[in-house]
């Protein structure tokens, strides 16, 4: 299994909305994804920081998900004036109960 991390800084007046926006637009045109296992999403109500993990079930699913990975962000983004911080990839070494 892999996972992509990417970090969001955010005004924290925007975090509720930000999360509407995934729910309702992001969310559903990831599990379309060929290879997609999930996503977690984590955030920080007083820095604006969030965090999308999302997990795959091969580095070749993720990796053919780059393109469409690219315009979610940028769409997640855009939608509150967020600023993509950075976007790492790992592989899942350990798994427990997700």
């Amino acid at each position: 299994m892999h996972a992509r991390v990417s970090r969001f800084q955010d005004d924290p007046s925007n975090l509720d909305e930000a999360e509407r926006f995934a729910e309702e637009k992001i969310v559903p045109q990831a599990q379309a994804q060929p290879g997609f296992l999930g996503l977690l999403s984590l955030i920080d109500r007083d820095s604006g920081v969030s965090l999308a993990i999302t997990l795959w079930e091969s580095e070749q699913a993720m990796g053919d998900s780059e393109t469409a990975a690219d315009q979610l962000r940028d769409d997640s983004a855009a939608h509150t004036d967020a600023k993509i911080t950075s976007v790492e990839r790992y592989e899942v070494s350990i798994r427990v109960g997700v």
